[in-house]
């Protein structure tokens, strides 16, 4: 009673401040233009945490509400960094809290993608804008809203089949629903210190590994395979250089096991499907410390954090198809330099790209590393040395789960950090989850004035 009775006080406190604004606002005109749409959504996913650490706070994890805010939004960006020790002993309670707020959150991504992201024309989102035979809004949304609902229902129906397929391999009942939860929302929050590896369980880890991969794709395509067209899959560059990428990091991190830990192929086949597929699809579930790989295998990790998946899936990361725009950008400029008197247009999708997607998809890259040095730089001000605050800069902005080393690497926590470097990547997370311009537009002058 008294572990419920701190839900329902932070469900009271919710309540009535949401209640209040509610009331205070009723009546008002429901019409938003593309400045609002900034404003409410950065506010939202700053709201959001703020209320879901309230039960975090007030638990018997007796942790400080800077702690709370930082384990709620990184649940809720599906990010996976977490500030609690001993989850083997932890409430199941405040468990459940936090792969809550993973598939929530997971849910609230793929929405955002599908009807929020390409009418603002974020980093190159707009090449994702729903088409539409009637360009009015009016008849434009019921269709929207249609399509989310049913995507609402695929991940739904994949979260029940990841489920009773982790209970059947040997999970519990409550330890499959969590997992579930932060594996389909490419999450990362486990119940055990552990992680997977805790397991030990080959069947589980393949299991983990296929919904990682569905959670990373785009949830579109699952809409064109309940449509009768499954060759959208096939169709899709992005799909296939996404698994493309995820094939050939497994394969060269098997063959550096092998020859560098004389490890066996199938223990280094599966420690590397396992753990590479994590990192890419940003879910950060470990089976074992890859720290201890060595410096090649280090290195490689760091730069599989920042790919991510597909646009339109629970995933995070630069995102693949803003890593095909440049290619092939980069394509034809040199093909310019080679034959001047040759027009080359930049593709993708067998579809011309406009230069607005072109500058979008730049400036992104640019900001993203931009703020990547920003954010690591005043991480190492409060007092981090270089391999936690550039890991954890970069787990944060692409919002992966562990870092590297010690500190934050797979078998260490966020916990030690200072206060202030927990805001800051708390601030990294929503950077990175919103796109960076939804937030970082909010700053410019020229945004307030009429």
């Amino acid at each position: 009673m008294i572990r419920t009775g701190r839900f329902f006080a932070a469900a009271a406190v919710a309540l009535f401040v949401g209640g209040g604004l509610f009331l205070s606002n009723r009546g008002g005109s429901l019409e938003l233009g593309g400045r609002q749409a900034f404003i409410l959504t950065t506010v939202a996913w700053i709201a959001m945490p703020a209320f879901a650490a309230l039960p975090l706070a007030f638990s018997e994890l007796n942790i400080s509400y800077t702690d709370a805010f930082f384990e709620a939004m990184s649940g809720l960006t599906t990010t996976g960094s977490t500030v609690l020790t001993d989850l083997d002993n932890a409430p199941p309670g405040i468990l459940l809290w936090r792969a809550l707020l993973q598939w929530l959150g997971g849910i609230g991504i793929i929405v955002m993608a599908i009807a929020i992201l390409p009418l603002l024309r974020i980093g190159g989102m707009q090449l994702f804008r729903m088409e539409t035979s009637d360009a009015s809004a009016e008849k434009a949304m019921p269709r929207l809203a249609e399509i989310v609902k049913t995507i609402g229902y695929i991940y739904l129906a994949l979260s029940l089949i990841c489920t009773l397929s982790l209970w059947a391999a040997g999970m519990t009942f409550f330890e499959a629903i969590v997992h579930t939860m932060t594996t389909i929302s490419t999450a990362g929050f486990s119940t055990s210190d552990g992680s997977i590896g805790y397991f030990n369980s080959p069947l589980i880890e393949s299991i983990i590994v296929v919904f990682m991969i569905m959670g990373a794709l785009p949830f579109l395509m699952y809409l064109h395979l309940i449509q009768g067209k499954p060759g959208s899959f096939l169709t899709d560059s992005q799909v296939r250089v996404f698994l493309t990428i995820i094939l050939i990091g497994i394969f060269i991190m098997v063959l550096w096991q092998m020859t560098e830990e004389d490890l066996g192929f199938w223990l280094a086949l599966r420690y590397a499907t396992f753990n590479v597929t994590s990192i890419i699809t940003g879910t950060g579930f470990t089976t074992t410390d890859y720290n201890a790989w060595g410096g090649f295998a280090v290195t490689a990790f760091f730069f599989f954090m920042f790919i991510g998946g597909c646009a339109g899936s629970t995933s995070c990361g630069i995102k693949i198809f803003r890593f095909q725009v440049l290619a092939e950008t980069v394509r034809c400029q040199l093909m310019q330099l080679i034959r001047p008197s040759g027009i080359f247009r930049p593709h993708y999708n067998r579809r011309p790209l406009g230069d607005d997607t072109i500058n979008a998809v730049m400036s992104y890259i640019f900001l993203f590393l931009l703020t990547f040095a920003a954010l690591t730089i005043g991480l190492s001000l409060t007092g981090l040395d270089f391999i936690t605050s550039i890991s954890s800069a970069g787990t944060a902005l692409a919002n992966v789960g562990p870092g590297l080393g010690d500190v934050v690497g797979p078998a260490g926590s966020f916990e030690p950090l200072p206060d202030t470097a927990k805001w800051l990547m708390a601030l990294g997370m929503l950077l990175g989850r919103l796109e960076l311009f939804t937030v970082l537009v909010l700053f410019s002058r020229r945004f307030w004035q009429r």
